[in-house]
């Protein structure tokens, strides 16, 4: 498991967090607030590429909240959250490495945009894979070593997607349900342990993910709804602010942390009045873009178009226009590179 490295004057004495999905977008942003905070982080995601230059980008202090030098310091793994085997072979390395794991923050994810009738089995089992399976190895393999100390923070990106199934993203909206649950049982299972979990429920954040989100229907049209909604302010957060109250929440070892109005409001009237919700949603699909009229298949296929040539395709420049700030956070956060057609 080869490593960049990172590092500045922390050495071996500060903190230790892992990040799972730390290269780009929402978990680089996480990885760079942590080392601000003086935490040596141990970030992993699949490529090494990406990696290496998430670690530059941490270093120089051009992500996160500080410029210059960081206080911390980070390390990039080679990892792949879906593969229970190298997720507990990967916290083990950091143990060895670091001494401790004091935090651990599970971010990797996909995003799959589209119709029901456009998804297949493939679909569903790459977002449980990842979004799901991948928090569970992870919280497998630390908990451990935080119980027998007696002290540790987990946190899991989940989703208002989580808490309230949104058109259009029913395999990711499974995952992120089965997130939530993972963290908010094991907050009950470890009362009293000095180990908290925090559900992490974020709205439209303004990372960059869209140029790779993955479209599975009618993708230009549905790239024309997505891309704006993940970049204008109001309907998204900065993803510097969303990370910031993420550690927070984390650090603080709070319940959860809901990131936008949207998701306080989303959850809350879901909560009061589920058959309403589940009506004004089915209004919204009737009003997206349809996909081919075969209904879902049980290929373990998993065929999409990404977001960068899903903006191509449609060639709009009013969209363009309305995206300019999630462009711009894409190339911020380390989400345009020589490979664009990835999920981690």
């Amino acid at each position: 498991m080869a490593t960049h490295i990172a590092r500045t004057q922390a050495g071996r004495d500060g903190p230790c967090a892992v990040v799972a999905g730390a290269s780009r977008g929402l978990g680089l942003l996480v990885s760079a607030e942590l080392a601000a905070r003086g935490y040596r982080v141990r970030g992993c995601a699949r490529d090494r590429a990406d990696l290496d230059r998430a670690a530059r980008l941490i270093e120089d202090g051009l992500v996160g909240p500080t410029s210059g030098p960081v206080a911390g310091s980070f390390v990039g793994d080679v990892c792949d959250v879906t593969d229970a085997a190298a997720v507990e072979a990967w916290v083990e390395q950091v143990g060895r490495d670091e001494g401790r794991i004091d935090v651990a923050i599970h971010v990797a994810g996909i995003i799959q945009v589209g119709p029901v009738e456009s998804t297949t089995l493939g679909h569903f089992r790459a977002a449980v894979d990842t979004m799901l399976m991948g928090p569970v190895h992870l919280c497998l393999a630390v908990l451990p070593t935080m119980l027998a100390a007696g002290s540790g923070r987990i946190g899991v990106v989940s989703s208002v997607g989580g808490v309230v199934s949104v058109p259009h993203l029913l395999p990711y909206s499974v995952a992120k349900f089965g997130a939530a649950a993972l963290t908010e049982g094991l907050r009950s299972e470890l009362a009293g342990t000095g180990v908290t979990s925090t559900t992490i429920i974020p709205g439209l954040m303004r990372t960059g993910g869209h140029v790779n989100a993955q479209f599975v229907g009618d993708a230009p049209r549905d790239y024309a709804w997505f891309a704006p909604g993940a970049s204008l302010p109001g309907l998204s957060v900065s993803g510097p602010r969303a990370a910031r109250r993420i550690v927070d929440a984390v650090l603080a070892g709070r319940a959860q942390v809901e990131l936008t109005p949207l998701t306080w409001v989303g959850r809350r009237v879901h909560g009061v009045a589920p058959g309403t919700t589940s009506r004004v949603l089915g209004l919204v699909a009737r009003a997206l873009p349809r996909g081919a009229r075969t209904g879902p298949s049980m290929s373990r296929e998993s065929p999409h178009v990404v977001g960068v040539r899903a903006r191509a395709e449609l060639g709009s420049k009013v969209v363009d226009a309305l995206s300019v700030l999630g462009d711009r956070a894409a190339r911020r956060h380390n989400e345009l590179s020589d490979r664009t057609d990835r999920d981690d």
